[in-house]
């Protein structure tokens, strides 16, 4: 079992942070899901896939990977691009679009 430790990213639906400040462990499947020849669903061969570990910082995930002899990899969150903006900005004549409908 291969182990991946990082940060997940806000989703679209949401405006704050919440659940960006954890790390996760999330194991990497170890192989193809199976998908039953009858239905056509998707199967899955254990329930290590659906195991998602929170930790505070990235040493205790890291810590808990190495005490439980877990393969793993980090992967750093890229920093989150700022852009400055300004309200007149909308009504600035150098815009390109019309501000209006």
């Amino acid at each position: 079992m291969f182990a991946k430790i990082y940060r997940p990213a806000k989703t679209a639906m949401q405006s704050g942070k919440a659940q960006t400040r954890k790390w996760r462990l999330e194991f990497a499947p170890s192989m193809a899901p199976p998908t039953d020849p009858l239905m056509g669903w998707t199967g899955s061969i254990g329930a290590s896939g659906q195991v998602r570990l929170s930790f505070d910082s990235a040493e205790q995930a890291i810590a808990f990977a190495r005490a439980h002899n877990i393969p793993h990899q980090m992967a750093e969150p890229p920093a989150p691009k700022r852009v400055v903006k300004a309200y007149s900005d909308n009504f600035a004549f150098r815009r390109r679009e019309p501000w209006s409908h």
